[in-house]
């Protein structure tokens, strides 16, 4: 267990330990200590225990109670910064001391599969053409664990569909994908008993609702498309996939795309620190921007939430 010592904003030295920063950021980015408990795979009897303790360490409370939630104090909001540094400077700790002399620093990156499918490799070949001295951590992940990872501060570069927006965080759009409905045959016309449903989102089922009012729960769902298309490919059927991924299986008879369907813009977002001490994420930025925003021909909008 990693602890620290801190001369916080009370004029109170304390030792605080890793378990009890993570423990306190997951409250402040679910709103709850049930939830909390959910995401961390722990009991509510220790997630509160680890609060409590914490704020006896600290004498001041950290959060209010209410039937909504919980929320943060001034206090807690106060404290929000020092929790993040605590889990930065262990997990820097962890990846520095086991880094080989050459390089002379590190990035996080994370995102969906679907975007590991040839945009983020491009864009580590990008990285890897300007820069020789940078070791990458890479990861596949959905948004809620990207969000934690980069809440936690243990993620520098998080690529998404659905972020959320979080204190401390920016939230900039990159690109957006054109989801397509394609089938294994090529005479397809309508949806059949083997059309798998992806679970893209709530805006894509919103209009997924829309345009399908009539059609019946499917059979076979699952969480991401890279997983839709293995389905698909080795049983056959029909699924919503971003058109680049389809693409290449398109050109050589493998997928077909299906005539007439309905198409559906769905947005990709990178989030990333507002604040931070490494320089390797200005790079890193830059060349996710140069590589995907050109290819649709938008300008990427960023966003940010200060509360």
């Amino acid at each position: 267990m990693y602890k620290i010592e801190i001369n916080d904003t009370w004029g109170v030295e304390n030792n605080l330990d890793i378990d009890q920063a993570r423990t306190f950021l997951a409250i402040a980015a679910y709103g709850s200590f049930i939830e909390a408990s959910k995401k961390l795979h722990l009991t509510q009897s220790t997630v509160s225990a680890r609060i409590q303790r914490l704020e006896e360490e600290l004498g001041v409370q950290l959060f209010v109670r209410n039937r909504s939630g919980a929320a943060l104090t001034a206090g807690g909001r106060r404290f929000f910064e020092y929790a993040q540094r605590l889990i930065l400077t262990a997990e820097q700790a962890r990846q520095h001391v086991g880094l080989p002399s050459r390089y002379q620093g590190s990035l996080r990156i994370g995102g969906r599969v679907a975007l590991w499918d040839g945009l983020l490799p491009a864009w580590m070949r990008w990285m890897r053409l300007r820069t020789t001295d940078i070791s990458i951590h890479s990861e596949i992940g959905f948004e809620e664990g990207l969000m934690r990872h980069l809440i936690e501060g243990t993620l520098d570069i998080g690529l998404m569909y659905t972020p959320s927006h979080s204190a401390g965080l920016i939230i900039e759009h990159l690109f957006d994908e054109t989801l397509i409905l394609v089938s294994s045959r090529p005479a397809d016309t309508r949806l059949g008993e083997d059309y798998i449903y992806v679970e893209w989102g709530p805006a894509f089922d919103i209009q997924h609702t829309k345009n399908y009012p009539n059609l019946e729960p499917s059979s076979q769902v699952v969480n991401n498309g890279w997983l839709a298309l293995q389905l698909v490919l080795a049983n056959g059927g029909t699924c919503y996939l971003p058109e680049r991924m389809a693409e290449p299986l398109i050109s050589i008879g493998r997928l077909h795309a299906m005539l007439g369907a309905p198409r559906y813009t769905h947005p990709t977002y990178m989030a990333y620190p507002k604040e931070h001490d490494n320089p390797v994420i200005p790079q890193a930025l830059e060349g996710l921007r140069s590589l995907f925003v050109p290819t649709v021909g938008k300008t990427g909008k960023t966003s940010s939430d200060s509360t």
